[in-house]
């Protein structure tokens, strides 16, 4: 499963990044790396994701390659 195919207040834990190094340091830099969990606020056009209570935004076409295991 997918970042991109979570809902609304669902939670979840990265279990991995599907891409290059540049993805992976694209996403680390907005705080989206393995073993952390965030909750989906809204998938209406871009993702929001609250992270450790810090709200950041990123496009569909990232999340669909941010794999995550509900919690």
């Amino acid at each position: 499963m997918t970042l991109k195919n979570l809902e609304e207040n669902q939670r979840a834990r990265v279990i991995s990044i599907l891409g290059g190094s540049s993805l992976r340091q694209k996403l680390a830099l907005r705080g989206i790396s393995e073993g952390v969990n965030l909750k989906v606020i809204s998938t209406r056009g871009p993702v929001t994701v609250s992270i450790d209570g810090n709200i950041l935004t990123i496009g569909r076409g990232m999340a669909k390659k941010v794999k995550v295991r509900k919690t």
